[in-house]
C-alpha cells in the first residue's frame, strides 16, 4: 500500500492516470475510497492524487497530534514527495479546508480550485457567522450528520450506493470527536487566491442542509471571478449522489481554465 512519511506520520495516498495533476481531498465522512466514481473517469484526463487525511482511513495521527491544523502542511509535503509543483485542487466538505488553505498559503502552486459543499474556512465575517449558526442547528454526532449529508430521497432512490456511503464512513474509526469542531474554527485568507486569479468553482447540492446553496452563493458573491454551480436532486455529497454530473462539471470547468 502506498504511503509516505509525511509531516511526522505515515500518510496513505494513491496516484492514478497521467497528465495535469488533480488532487481530490475527501470530506469528514470519507477517505480516498470516496472518489471511486471519480477516479476511473477523471484519471483518463488527469494524474489524480487521492489520500487519507490524518485520522481518516489508513492514515493515523500521532498521540495528541495536530489533527486538522496539519492538513495543509500534510498536502504540501505529499506533493513535494511526489515531485508535484502545481496541481488543480478539489475539496469536498472538510477537504475544502485543506485545498483552500493550501491555495491561500501556496497560490503559485494551485492551477485551479474546486470547493464542493464547503466554506473551506473562508475568512469572511458574514460567511463565518452564518456557518456558525448552521452548525448549531445541525449539531449532532457524526452518524446523525452523515444521514443529513445526502438528499432525503437518496436512500430510497439508490439504496445500494446509500449503503456504501455509510460503509465507507464506517471505516474511519480513529477520528477524535473534537476534530470537526477544531477544523471549523480554522480560517483561510482568500486574498492570495484573488490576487493570483486562481480559477475557482463553488459546487453545491440544491438540497444541502449542512452547507446550503445560499451560504455558498454568498461566498461566490465575494469574488467576481468565482463560479457558482448548484446541482439539483443532491444533498451535501454531490460527488457521490450525482457522480456523472459532478465529473462533467469538473471536466468542463478545468478545460475552460485550460487545465485539461
Amino acid at each position: 500500500m502506498p504511503s509516505a512519511r509525511i509531516n511526522g506520520i505515515d500518510l496513505y495516498y494513491e496516484v492514478h492516470g497521467e497528465g495535469p495533476v488533480l488532487v481530490l481531498a475527501h470530506g469528514a465522512g470519507g477517505s480516498h475510497l470516496s472518489w471511486w466514481q471519480q477516479v476511473p473517469v477523471l484519471s483518463q484526463h488527469f494524474r489524480c492524487v487521492t489520500f487519507d487525511h490524518r485520522c481518516f482511513g489508513m492514515s493515523r495521527d500521532v498521540s495528541n497530534g495536530p489533527g486538522p491544523n496539519a492538513f495543509v502542511e500534510d498536502l504540501r509535503q505529499l506533493l513535494d514527495h511526489l515531485g508535484i509543483q502545481k496541481a488543480a485542487l478539489a475539496g469536498q466538505s472538510m477537504g475544502g479546508w485543506t485545498v483552500l488553505g493550501f491555495a491561500s498559503a501556496y497560490p503559485e502552486r494551485a492551477t485551479a480550485l474546486i470547493l464542493c459543499d464547503t466554506t473551506g474556512g473562508i475568512d469572511d465575517p458574514d460567511v463565518v457567522r452564518e456557518f456558525a449558526r448552521l452548525r448549531e442547528t445541525t449539531r449532532g454526532d457524526l452518524t446523525q450528520v452523515l444521514k443529513r449529508a445526502v438528499s432525503a430521497e437518496f436512500p430510497t432512490r439508490d439504496p445500494s450506493r446509500a449503503f456504501l456511503y455509510q460503509q465507507i464512513s464506517g471505516l474511519n474509526v480513529h477520528v477524535p470527536p473534537t476534530l470537526t469542531g477544531a477544523m471549523a474554527s480554522l480560517r483561510h485568507r482568500i486574498e492570495p487566491v484573488i490576487e493570483k486569479r486562481i480559477p475557482t468553482m463553488l459546487l453545491v447540492g440544491e438540497e444541502d442542509v449542512l452547507t446550503p446553496p445560499g451560504l455558498m452563493e454568498l461566498m461566490a458573491k465575494r469574488v467576481p471571478h468565482w463560479r457558482f454551480v448548484k446541482v439539483a436532486r443532491a444533498g451535501h455529497s454531490v460527488y457521490f449522489e450525482r457522480p456523472d454530473e459532478y465529473n462533467r462539471l469538473l471536466l468542463d470547468f478545468l478545460r475552460e481554465a485550460k487545465i485539461a
